[in-house]
Parts: C-alpha cells; sequence; structure tokens
C-alpha cells in the first residue's frame, strides 16, 4: 500500500463517520443521525438506543475498552471521565452501552470553575450529547477510549463549558440569517458557519524543558537574556524544516488524520523553533472540537518524539509569540455569504453581510477584545508581532473604495462609473485575493472570510467565536429591522419590488458605515501614530486583562446575550469572575516561580562565581602577581552590585507576593528578571543552572 492510499484509508478512521455509521447503522437510523450532523436538524430521540449499540460495537471493533464523556470546562482545556462497557448481569460480565449512557453523562460539577454557579457542596452537572460533533476514539500507549463530545451544564441547567454557549450563538446566527435571506427573496435553508483555526507552537527539546522549572509550571521562561542569533535574519520562517521536527510532524498528521482531522498545512514560523499547523475549514463547532484535539495530539506526540510542544502565547521573551488565527465565514444554503459574488444580486447579500460584520465588530470591540483575554496573551497582544490590542478591521483598499462609495453615493475618485447602486450594479470583479494580507491588523477581511487573529496559541476557539456569532447576529437583526420597517418587502413575489427594497437597502447600509466607519483601519497596526489615531476616533484600548474582562461585567452586554440565548446574565458573570480569578492564579504562579528560581537556582550560582572570583583575586593579590586583577576587581563589582540587587529583588517580589496586586507583581517579576538577565554574562556557562536560550531555539 502507498503512503498515499494509506493516507486515504486511515482519514477518519478513529471517528464514528459516515462510513462508520452506514456499517453499524439501519439505513433509516443513519439517514436521521446524518440530517442532525450535516444539516443541524433536532435529533430523534427514538434513534439513540441503536446509535448507542452501534458505538459501542465499532469502538470495540477499534479497541475501545472504556467509554467518556468529552467536553471543555472553563479551565479551557478538555475533561473526561471514563467507564468501562463491562457490566455484571446475574453475576456474569457483559459488554453494554445504552441510549442514556451516550446522551447523558454525570461528572462532578464542583471542581470545576464555575464563578459561583455552583459550591462545593453542589457536586451534581450533566454533560449531554453533542450529535454534530462526532464521536471518536482517544489512542494511548496501552488502550482507547471513545470519546463522546458534549455539552457541561450544573443541574440548574446552566451552562459551565465553552460548547453550550457557541451552539447557542450558532442557533442565534442562524435565526437571524434566515429572517435577512427571507427579506432578500431567498428560501429557508440551513446556515453553516465554518471556522479554519491556524495553530501556532514552540518544540523544546524535552531534557532542556525538565531542567526549566519556569517552563514545566507556567509553560514561559521567566529569566533568560537574548540569544546572540534569534529571528534577526529571518531565515527560518518558511525555511528547511529540520529532519527531526519533520519527523514529528509527519507522525502528528498521521493521528489527525485518524481523528478526521484535515491537517494541511505545515510549516516553520517567525521563531526559532516555532512552527504552525493549518487545517482545511470545517463546520464551526466540530473545528473548534477539532481545534482541541490538535493541541493534545501536539502535546502527545511530541512526547514520543523527546520534545515539549509549548502552547503558550509567549515562551520566550524578544521573539514572536504564537496566536491562533481563526478564520470565519458564513454560507447560507451552501452558498457563503462573505463571497462578493458575480451579479448584482449575490453582490448585495455580500455587501449587507460585510456592513453588518463592520458594524458588530465596532458596536462590540470590547467583547472581542475580552474573548481573547489571558494572562500568556497579555505578553503577545501589541509586541510588534501580533494584532495590537485595539481592535480593528482591515479591508483593503478595494474593497474601502466600494465602502466609499456607498457611504457617499456620489462619490467616485477612482471610478468612472460615479454611483454604486446596490443590487443594479456589479462590483468591480475582486477576486479572491483582492487584498494583501495584513499581519498587523487584528481583524482582517482575506478575500471570502474574516480572519481574526488576535486570539492566542492556547485559546479555544470557542469564546472568541461565540462573542463573533453574537454580535454579528444583532447587527443582522437591526438591518433585518429597518427593512422591514422600509415597507418594501413582503407585499408581492420576491423580485418584484426589487429597486424599491435595494434604495431602501442602500440607504441602510450607507447609515451604518457613516456610524461604524471608524473601526476600519487599512494601515499598519504597529505603529505609534495608529494608537493616537484610534484614540481619537474612540476606538476601546485595552491593554491587559483585567481591563478587556470589564465588558463581560457591563450590563448592556448581558442583556446582548441573554437577548439571544446565548448566555444568561448569570452565566456571563460567572465567566468574568473565572477569567479573572484564573488570570490572578496564573501570575500569583508565574511569580512564586520566579521566586523560587531566583533564589534557589540563580542565587547561589552568582554567590559562587562571586566567591571564586574574590578568592582569585586575593590569591592573585597574596602571589603578588598584578597582571589580571583589575579586571577581577571589575568583575567582584559587578558581580558583587548584581547580588545585592538579586536579593533586593527577590525581595521586592516577595513583598508583592504577600499582597493581592497582580500588578505589582508582574512589576517585580520584570525588575529581578533583568537583573538576573544581565548576571547571565557574568556567571560561567558551567555555572549557570538554567538551560538558555541558545541552547533552547535551536532544534537539530
Amino acid at each position: 500500500m502507498t503512503e498515499e492510499t494509506k493516507a486515504a484509508t486511515d482519514f477518519g478512521a478513529d471517528v464514528f463517520g459516515g462510513e462508520a455509521i452506514r456499517t453499524y447503522l439501519s439505513k433509516d437510523t443513519a439517514k436521521k443521525l446524518q440530517a442532525t450532523i450535516q444539516e443541524g436538524k433536532p435529533l430523534d430521540p427514538s434513534i439513540a438506543g441503536e446509535v448507542a449499540h452501534g458505538i459501542r460495537h465499532w469502538a470495540m471493533d477499534r479497541g475501545a475498552t472504556h467509554y467518556t464523556h468529552w467536553f471543555l470546562p472553563m479551565t479551557g482545556s478538555t475533561a473526561e471521565k471514563h467507564d468501562s462497557f463491562l457490566e455484571l448481569k446475574d453475576g456474569e460480565p457483559i459488554m453494554q452501552f445504552s441510549g442514556k449512557n451516550l446522551i447523558v453523562g454525570e461528572p462532578d460539577a464542583s471542581s470545576f470553575p464555575s464563578g459561583g454557579i455552583r459550591s462545593t457542596f453542589e457536586a451534581r452537572g450533566y454533560t449531554a450529547w453533542d450529535p454534530t460533533s462526532p464521536a471518536f476514539i482517544k489512542r494511548h500507549s496501552n488502550g482507547a477510549t471513545l470519546c463522546i463530545p458534549t455539552a457541561f451544564c450544573a443541574y440548574t441547567g446552566e451552562s459551565l463549558d465553552k460548547k453550550t454557549p457557541l451552539l447557542r450563538s450558532m442557533q442565534a446566527l442562524d435565526r437571524s440569517l434566515r429572517r435577512l435571506m427571507k427579506l432578500f427573496g431567498r428560501g429557508e435553508a440551513h446556515t453553516a458557519c465554518t471556522l479554519g483555526a491556524e495553530q501556532e507552537y514552540f518544540l523544546v527539546d524535552k531534557e532542556y524543558w525538565k531542567k526549566r522549572p519556569d517552563l514545566v509550571l507556567t509553560g514561559r521562561t521567566l529569566f533568560g537574556a537574548p540569544s546572540a542569533k534569534g529571528q534577526q535574519l529571518e531565515d527560518h520562517y518558511f525555511g528547511t524544516i529540520p529532519d527531526r521536527v519533520l519527523s514529528f510532524m509527519n507522525d502528528v498528521e498521521r493521528e489527525l488524520w485518524k481523528l478526521g482531522i484535515p491537517a494541511k498545512t505545515r510549516h516553520n514560523e517567525v521563531a526559532p523553533a516555532q512552527f504552525e499547523l493549518a487545517p482545511q475549514f470545517e463546520e464551526l463547532n466540530l473545528a473548534s472540537d477539532h481545534n482541541m484535539l490538535v493541541m493534545d495530539t501536539l502535546r502527545n506526540v511530541a512526547e514520543k518524539h523527546g520534545l515539549k510542544c509549548l502552547l503558550h502565547e509567549k515562551p520566550y521573551a524578544g521573539v514572536n509569540g504564537s496566536g491562533k488565527h481563526n478564520n470565519w465565514s458564513v454560507a447560507y444554503g451552501g452558498r457563503n455569504l462573505l463571497d462578493p459574488g458575480s451579479d448584482p444580486h449575490e453582490n448585495a447579500v455580500f455587501l449587507t453581510m460585510l456592513c453588518a460584520v463592520i458594524e458588530a465588530v465596532d458596536k462590540h470591540a470590547d467583547l472581542l477584545r475580552a474573548s481573547v483575554a489571558g494572562a500568556g496573551n497579555d505578553h503577545r497582544l501589541g509586541a510588534n508581532e501580533a494584532p495590537p490590542a485595539v481592535i480593528s478591521i482591515y479591508v483593503g483598499d478595494q474593497l474601502a473604495e466600494v465602502l466609499e462609495r456607498i457611504e457617499n453615493p456620489k462619490s467616485a475618485k477612482h471610478e468612472a462609473k460615479g454611483t454604486l447602486k446596490i443590487g443594479v450594479d456589479t462590483l468591480p470583479a475582486i477576486p479572491k485575493d483582492a487584498t494583501d494580507r495584513n499581519r498587523t491588523s487584528p481583524f482582517a477581511f482575506t478575500g471570502n472570510k474574516f480572519e481574526f487573529r488576535a486570539p492566542g496559541s492556547s485559546v479555544c476557539c470557542s469564546g472568541p467565536m461565540t462573542v463573533l456569532n453574537t454580535i454579528v447576529a444583532e447587527a443582522v437583526d437591526r438591518i433585518a429591522d429597518e427593512l422591514e420597517a422600509s415597507k418594501v418587502t413582503g407585499k408581492a413575489k420576491p423580485g418584484e419590488h426589487t429597486a424599491a427594497f435595494h434604495n431602501a437597502l442602500q440607504k441602510i447600509l450607507e447609515k451604518s458605515l457613516k456610524a461604524h466607519k471608524r473601526v476600519v483601519f487599512n494601515g499598519n497596526g504597529y505603529e505609534a501614530d495608529w494608537m493616537v489615531e484610534a484614540a481619537k476616533r474612540g476606538l476601546p484600548n485595552a491593554p491587559d486583562t483585567p481591563s478587556a474582562l470589564a465588558a463581560l461585567a457591563k450590563a448592556e452586554n448581558a442583556a446582548l446575550f441573554e437577548r439571544y440565548g446565548v448566555m444568561t446574565a448569570r452565566e456571563l458573570k460567572s465567566r468574568h469572575d473565572i477569567f479573572l480569578e484564573e488570570y490572578a492564579k496564573k501570575v500569583r504562579i508565574e511569580g512564586v516561580c520566579a521566586r523560587d528560581i531566583a533564589s534557589e537556582m540563580i542565587l547561589p550560582a552568582v554567590k559562587a562565581e562571586y566567591a571564586e572570583t574574590v578568592a582569585s583575586f586575593a590569591q592573585a593579590e597574596k602571589c603578588g602577581i598584578a597582571s589580571g586583577t583589575a579586571t577581577l576587581k571589575e568583575s567582584i563589582v559587578e558581580l558583587g552590585s548584581g547580588l545585592d540587587a538579586l536579593k533586593d529583588g527577590i525581595k521586592r517580589l516577595d513583598a508583592a507576593l504577600a499582597g493581592t496586586e497582580c500588578e505589582a507583581v508582574l512589576s517585580a517579576m520584570r525588575a529581578l528578571r533583568t537583573t538576573a538577565d544581565v548576571l547571565e554574562h557574568h556567571v560561567a556557562d558551567a555555572k549557570w543552572p538554567l538551560p538558555k536560550y541558545r541552547d533552547m531555539l535551536f532544534l537539530y
């Protein structure tokens, strides 16, 4: 069997998908289940028993002995509790998996973050089967487990996970688009949100990782002087992939393909030891689940190659950090609504959606910023390598010109044609690559989709996409409200009032653009001038996680999520409290780790170097040797002053840790690091207790 044939055969082999469904279920049950998976139709509860029976047989044929409800708690990772298929009946062992086992589970809810929704003594929680995300086999060194993707909620029915709000937001956007598309004369159809999540990550040799308590405990280096060579030569980006890394990547892709994850692209990223994996686009909920599996697979396969996969947004200071670019689009009835199209009617739909997204992002930039907030991403956003913390939209020159002509219908700076009449004129041909890519924009239109570049590499895609779906649904509804109020629709057969309809639409979009065009910025988001300009435009700027999360505490934002049935006010408040507490905990862990490394590893190394240098100086003086003593004396002064500064820095950090202010801890850590990184150059390499950047950043 050729490698190509094997890859094709293996793809989806560990997923209860098309072929497995047809093989292990009756034709009627398979048809009903596929309708739920592919078209979002409600699940027929009567088929649960047969589906459970078929899944168990399939899973056991694939080597599974246990099953688990796999879910996404508010920890930001995945969770699972394994149960065996084994049961006793009249003292005899049998293998059994019921419809109830498939549909609902009861894990302990008290120890997961709940933001006050659950108390320690209130342990009951429920997982509910999500049939739109297929069951899969998770393999380990000595067996396999059937994983059933589920939602996770409290005994009260309130969401305790990241999947449930995402599913609700997809329904909300579907309702809004059905309403708008009806006004355009389109029949009932299925809305499909799609996502392509580009995953960046670092690799480091496991032996170095084990000697870095900061990497082990926090995911990033809290100390480390820059390597003489970093990314200055720009030679790593898209460079030849080291053989050791390529072997790792091949194994990763094989595992992902078995899970039905269409991993498509792999390459070196900007920083040394940094890489990227990108899949093909998939339906949003599935893509989000798949990205969680991508991260798990990267970590697990790395272990087999003597490596550690670092998914922190900024594992190394001074080099590029890692993001997870969320490429989002939406289709209705199989037609991508963000594709400009080739006729006036399609153009009208596209321009309406484009204006709706612009309006949504401008009106709710604070929520988008909050959706990507986190202790790790604070080190990345705005660091001249990632989008700034100010949310803006890039559309490119060609679309900017089109938008200008909508806002100012008689404007014709570059077009002799003059007035753009929506629904009458055909737009200038807008190819897929009509715009250059703007790496400095947090939210960029890239041909037939939007690329949200602000999410960090460790984030679960569900959070940012939940926000995006909800705010776009609101903007779509507002446009539909005005169209309905114009009373130019629904009076006759579709198309009979096209001119009146599109005249009304043009006025609505013109009004929207005038109100929200401030968020469109096609320049360099890294320039200091843009921060000044953004402030003049009144765009919000939340530079850190605490200030960004304040958006989740606003009454108007709670009202938005409640209105669209995505989250209750209590559920939203729980997210605010969970994320704020998580931030504080991570900062404290980093602070304690930095103090311990400085006092238990770096300080003794500097003392040893200092003592040895003092002894050498004293011996030289005793022997009457003059040459070299000036250098030794200079080193003693440098080491001594550094030793004092290090001790003072440890004391300052200790004092900060005794308080509750995160910024005080971060400030003390920065100062301590500055001192330690200077001392790294004054202590003999053999004595320095931590692997250095020059060791860790280059894989061979």
